[in-house]
């Protein structure tokens, strides 16, 4: 066995003696309690633009299914609402209040009060476009906070790919996890028993598509 030098051992026994609980980084494990779905800014407007647009969309979709039937609470915003058009309609979001935004971050004044009135949730699960602008500037406003983020990397989306595949690496850097749209439902669910297990096994019957990620993969 290897020795440890005498200022390790002193430093070893120090800690021991003080009773210091070292902290462990967080794992990630999603949970239906304290957790938010943010939708962020899928409008009309960037239709034609946005790489992937309607698989974006349809898993965000998906996702906002999933959170009605297990009761995650969902936020949705879009940028200057007049000049980039509504949120589209196959989001399935239409009962929802829009906060509109010229923010590039979701936490305007109006969502701080409805995460406050929400109980300030431990978890967002985010969503949405673009991924080097409204959904860095709200991950970096939610790590701020102290609240736990997950970027569900196949409902995200920019102009490009690459300022997509970049910023969603930069966001790992940053903190948040990396995720997918199938693996938030499962990871939410965690047993067949679940009594919402069959609603969400319905959603998915079909496996979410290629949106272009995997090319990257290694990278993330």
């Amino acid at each position: 066995m290897r020795k440890l030098p005498v200022g390790d051992r002193n430093t070893g026994t120090l800690l021991a003696q003080t009773n210091i609980n070292l902290p462990v980084a967080g794992i990630g494990r999603l949970s239906t309690k304290g957790s938010v779905l943010m939708l962020c800014d899928m409008q009309e407007k960037f239709r034609p633009n946005i790489v992937q647009f309607t698989n974006i969309v349809s898993n965000a979709a998906r996702l906002l299914q999933a959170s009605r039937v297990l009761g995650i609470p969902p936020i949705l915003t879009e940028q200057y609402p007049k000049g980039l058009g509504p949120t589209v309609p196959e989001l399935g979001a239409g009962d929802l209040t829009a906060h509109a935004k010229t923010k590039f971050t979701m936490l305007t004044e109006e969502v701080e009060k409805r995460l406050n009135t929400l109980g300030n949730p431990k978890q967002a699960i985010l969503c949405g476009i673009e991924a080097q602008a409204c959904i860095a500037c709200t991950t970096f406003d939610l790590l701020e906070k102290g609240m736990e983020v997950h970027i569900v990397a196949d409902a995200v989306s920019s102009r490009s790919q690459t300022d997509r595949l970049f910023a969603l690496s930069r966001l790992k850097q940053s903190g948040a996890f990396l995720t997918t749209t199938e693996a938030v439902l499962l990871q939410l669910v965690q047993d067949a028993k679940h009594p919402n297990f069959k609603e969400i096994q319905k959603l998915l019957a079909h496996p979410s598509p290629d949106t272009g990620l995997l090319a990257f993969f290694s990278s993330l």
